[in-house]
């Protein structure tokens, strides 16, 4: 118990999970469809680190962008 409040801290955990979003149009599509498939099955995303960015090259051209993120997000009581 805080002595200057008279009652508990509140404490709050949080969760990283990896994943991997790909497009074709560019890396700043391919976080916002990330972190929107994301959101449909996790709650209380607080934030996300892009690791690592990639492109894939099919025949001379940049056909896809791709990025690893990882999420968090915060643990329900």
């Amino acid at each position: 118990m805080s002595a200057i409040l008279g009652k508990a801290a509140a404490v709050s955990v949080a969760k990283v999970v990896e994943i991997t979003a790909t497009s074709p149009k560019s890396f700043e599509d391919a976080i916002h469809s990330g972190i929107a498939r994301a959101s449909k099955t996790l709650e209380g995303i607080q934030g996300a680190w892009i690791k690592e960015q990639k492109i894939i090259v099919t025949g001379g051209k940049v056909t896809e962008f791709r990025v690893n993120m990882s999420v968090t997000f915060l643990l329900k009581d």
